[in-house]
């Protein structure tokens, strides 16, 4: 602890490290792009939109005019293009010490009944199957180099019900369990894998909720409002907390579900080995006995 009593928490630092953003033209995923360039890292970004990921390096350059920025547009869903996005970032040291995924999209919205499957299954494509197709990418180049450290993005209906928003709550809740599962997979190669809810961030997707209105968004459309109304999460909350998860500050931790803004992550590793073991900070089912019941 320091003289004033708080918790010291390790700074976040990137120097020497190459690190891929995904999503990294807007919202979260260019916060998280500034936040890994402040910290000293060579930072690779992409996204599908192309006028937006040129605008969005020429603001990094600002930060930046050394170089250390590179951008590619790839979209998530198609392996060869994702393949020479992460060949591009790993050029500068010869490796790829980290990614961060925060591609995704809203999909439809409104009852079950009433959405078209093929856009219900568009949002599964690209936010877990693009979360899939980023991570075994990652996965095989830091399989090769022995180690490095992966941060996605889940939030939404990850962690409880969100109706009328089925197929993101389904993709998203589906990324917590992949990065628990590839994180026992890739353990013995030194890769460490966590995902991040970055809470209610004010971005072009809440755009979607309002221009659907009430009757297919539900309860969360007045949310929206409201939580828009009083100015969100900022986006620097998730970005700094990928920023971190991909560097060496994070060390041992692995397979967890991040809440940025509550749960204080960057003292765990005063209590690695309480977060490591066991299942704090992961997806479960709860039974009786969790509860005090003896009645199963």
């Amino acid at each position: 602890m320091n003289p004033s009593g708080a918790i010291d928490v390790p700074s976040i630092d990137l120097q020497d490290k190459s690190v891929l953003v995904t999503g990294g033209s807007l919202g979260i995923g260019y916060a998280a792009a500034e936040a890994c360039l402040r910290a000293g890292a060579r930072v690779t970004i992409c996204a599908r939109g192309g006028a937006d990921l040129a605008a969005a390096e020429r603001a990094l350059r600002v930060l930046d005019p050394a170089g250390s920025v590179a951008s590619i547009v790839a979209d998530v869903t198609d392996e060869s293009q994702v393949a020479r996005a992460m060949d591009l970032a790993g050029e500068a040291n010869g490796s790829l010490d980290g990614v961060i995924h925060a591609a995704g999209i809203y999909g439809p919205i409104g009852l079950i009944t009433d959405v078209d499957p093929r856009e219900w299954a568009d949002v599964i494509q690209v936010n877990l199957f693009g979360a899939f197709t980023v991570l075994r990418e990652a996965c095989k180049r830091m399989r090769e180099s022995r180690g490095g450290r992966i941060a996605l993005f889940s939030g939404g209906g990850a962690a409880s019900p969100f109706p009328n928003y089925t197929g993101y709550a389904c993709s998203k809740a589906a990324v917590v369990r992949l990065t628990e599962t590839a994180a026992i997979e890739m353990a013995p190669y030194g890769i460490e894998i966590n995902c991040i809810a970055p809470g209610f961030v004010i971005t072009r997707l809440h755009e979607q909720t309002l221009t659907n209105g009430v009757a297919a968004a539900g309860d969360f459309f007045e949310r929206t409002k409201a939580e828009i109304e009083r100015g969100g999460v900022p986006a620097s909350v998730g970005g700094e907390a990928a920023a971190f998860l991909v560097s060496d500050g994070a060390a041992g931790i692995t397979g967890k579900f991040v809440a940025a803004p509550y749960d204080g992550y960057r003292s765990w590793s005063k209590r690695i080995d309480e977060v490591r073991g066991g299942d704090l900070f992961t997806l479960r089912r709860i039974v009786p006995r969790d509860r005090g019941g003896d009645w199963q």
